[in-house]
């Protein structure tokens, strides 16, 4: 009896301090809305007109994300958790387009000599004010928590040369299904990853964060490897995939295309 009475207490109390992940719902509206897949489903363009047209919905989903505490979120499981980071870098990144909308070429434009667009603390979180690059470098690479390098298919920086922001939002429930979707998606786009001349171009993506393919993500203990297990979503014949894990392939990066990714 007292044992049972031990397990109900611990379950009440983990129902207590446990909290419903925050729902997306608003978000995922709004991509749906002004969101433009192209490229067969490799890429997508944004409809920032839309966006600004739809503003205050938008700022009404940014203000429930600035009210999640920590606590809130270390309640939740890792997949919500990540699925949450994305989603507000995303958001907070049309935000910050809409700021200067459509005055703008670039996201880039909204940096200065002195500080980029992504080093600027403009994101309530947690209780403070953040910067983009602390929601990606800080909490989602440099936590320890998801060592995933597949996110880097699913933040967005507004760019032609991103991958495609996703006419949905992320879920953790089905967050893992989404990221392989988002890799293989842009691993297909020919624009941005092709094998020509005997030699595989790649996303600068590959080239600015090599260290998180090289972690020993499905065994992948280098970039090589890592775009081996995507050699089909990159067009490979096995033979060819056989020599890029050997590293008998060259890869060479890509030029990165800065310009807005409006429709």
């Amino acid at each position: 009896m007292a044992v049972r009475l031990i397990l109900f207490l611990t379950a009440l109390i983990f129902s207590t301090n446990a909290s419903a992940a925050l729902d997306h719902a608003v978000w995922d509206n709004l991509l749906k809305r002004n969101v433009v897949v192209t490229g067969g489903g490799t890429s997508s363009k944004v409809n920032y007109a839309g966006f600004k047209t739809d503003r205050p919905k938008l700022n009404a989903y940014l203000s429930s994300t600035a009210k999640v505490s920590r606590t809130q979120f270390n309640s939740w499981s890792k997949n919500d958790q990540l699925a949450f980071l994305i989603n507000v870098y995303n958001a907070r990144t049309v935000e910050l387009i809409l700021t200067k909308y459509p005055k703008l070429k670039s996201i880039k434009d909204l940096g200065s000599i002195i500080r980029s667009p992504w080093k600027q603390n403009f994101i309530p979180l947690f209780g403070k004010k953040v910067s983009l690059d602390h929601v990606e470098h800080t909490l989602i690479r440099g936590s320890g928590r998801y060592n995933d390098p597949r996110i880097h298919f699913a933040v967005n920086c507004a760019s032609i040369g991103c991958p495609a922001l996703r006419k949905t939002a992320f879920r953790g429930n089905i967050l893992s299904a989404q990221l392989e979707a988002a890799t293989e998606a842009f691993l297909k786009d020919r624009t941005r990853n092709r094998l020509r001349s005997g030699k595989l171009g790649v996303s600068s993506i590959f080239k600015w964060y090599r260290k998180d393919f090289s972690k020993g993500w499905r065994g992948a203990q280098n970039l090589n490897q890592f775009l081996a297990i995507y050699a089909s979503s990159l067009g490979l014949t096995k033979g060819q995939q056989a020599n890029l894990r050997a590293g008998k392939i060259g890869v060479q990066f890509l030029s990165y295309d800065w310009r807005l990714n409006r429709t």
